[in-house]
C-alpha cells in the first residue's frame, strides 16, 4: 500500500507529538534537578544532531549577514520558551504543561500579524481569544492557586515557541538551512545556559545522566518528525495532528505520575483544541476557495 505525502505527513507528525511528550516525561523524571541543567542536555543531543547532518552536507558554518539579527531573535526566544517549558513540566502536571505550550500556535499567528504584516482576519482574532479563553481554565489565575505562576511561566514558554516558530518562517523566506537553524539555536542555548548551569550545577547519578539523554535523544525525535512532517505536507494539512501530544501527556502523566487533571483544566483542553481544529477547518475552506 502506497500512502500520499500527507498521509506520510500525517504519520511524522503523530511520531513527533509522541516523542515530544516522552522529552517531557524524561525531563520530569530526571527528578530535582535545576530546569536550567535538564535544557542544557536537552540542547546539547538537538546541537550534536545539526552538527552531524551540517558536516555531513558540508555546509557552511558561517550565517548569511542579513539573517543574523533573525536568527538571533529565534535563538533568544526558542530559549526563553525551552526554559519556561521546562520549569512548567516540574511544577505542573505534564498535560496542564504541554496544553499551555501548545499555545504557540495561536502566538505565532499574532507574532506574524505583527512583525510580519500577515493579515490577521476577525475570524482568527476570535479564535486566539477563545484559546486564551481556554488558557485562563488551565491557569485557574487566583492568588490562592501555588500553580498560578508555574502556569504563568508555562504560558511564557508558548509566547516564546510561537515567536520563535514565526522567526523560522522569515528565515525560510531568506532561505537558511534548516539544519544551521537548529545549530545555531541549540548552540545559543548551551551558550547561554552554561555560566548559569556552573553556577547551580547539581551532582547527577548515572540514572539521570542517562535518563537527561533520553530525554535529549525524544527531542531529536520530535524535531525530526516534525521536519519531515512539513516536508511531505503544509501546515495546514498537518498541523492539527501536533495536539495529540496532549493525549500521550495525560496517558505518560497517569501511568508515571498518577496525574489526574482537573474538570476545569480538562475543560481548557477541550476549548484550546476545539479552537485549533476549527482554525485547521477554516484554513482548509480558505484553501479550497482559491483553488
Amino acid at each position: 500500500m502506497t500512502l500520499s505525502n500527507r498521509q506520510k505527513g500525517t504519520i511524522y507528525i503523530i511520531l513527533s507529538a509522541f516523542c515530544f511528550a516522552w522529552m517531557n516525561a524524561f525531563a520530569r523524571l530526571a527528578g530535582d534537578l535545576p530546569f536550567l541543567q535538564k535544557s542544557f542536555f536537552r540542547n546539547l543531543v538537538a546541537l550534536l544532531f545539526a552538527l552531524i547532518i551540517l558536516l555531513r552536507e558540508r555546509a557552511s558554518f558561517r550565517p548569511a549577514p542579513h539573517t543574523l539579527p533573525t536568527l538571533f531573535v529565534r535563538a533568544a526566544a526558542g530559549t526563553v520558551g525551552i526554559f519556561c517549558n521546562f520549569y512548567a513540566i516540574d511544577h505542573l502536571a505534564l498535560s496542564d504543561a504541554s496544553i499551555l505550550n501548545k499555545m504557540s500556535p495561536f502566538f505565532a499567528v499574532l507574532c506574524s500579524w505583527a512583525l510580519l504584516r500577515e493579515k490577521l482576519s476577525w475570524k482568527q482574532g476570535l479564535l486566539i481569544l477563545g484559546a486564551f479563553v481556554g488558557a485562563l481554565c488551565v491557569i485557574k489565575p487566583s492568588f490562592s492557586n501555588t500553580q498560578f505562576f508555574p502556569s504563568l511561566i508555562g504560558l511564557l514558554g508558548g509566547f516564546g515557541a510561537g515567536l520563535a516558530y514565526t522567526m523560522v518562517r522569515r528565515l525560510g523566506q531568506m532561505g537558511e538551512n534548516k539544519a544551521y537553524i537548529v545549530f545555531f539555536f541549540s548552540a545559543f542555548s548551551c551558550l547561554i545556559t552554561l555560566p548559569l548551569l556552573l553556577l547551580t550545577y547539581v551532582p547527577m547519578t548515572w540514572k539521570q545522566m542517562v535518563i537527561l539523554i533520553l530525554a535529549g535523544l525524544a527531542a531529536a525525535g520530535g524535531q525530526f518528525g516534525i521536519t519531515s512532517a512539513y516536508c511531505y505536507a503544509p501546515a495546514k494539512d498537518v498541523s492539527i495532528y501536533d495536539y495529540t501530544q496532549i493525549l500521550f501527556a495525560a496517558g505518560l502523566g497517569f501511568l508515571l505520575f498518577a496525574q489526574i487533571p482537573d474538570w476545569l483544566s480538562l475543560l481548557g483542553y477541550g476549548i484550546i483544541i476545539a479552537m485549533a481544529i476549527i482554525s485547521f477547518l477554516q484554513s482548509r475552506h480558505e484553501e479550497a476557495k482559491h483553488t
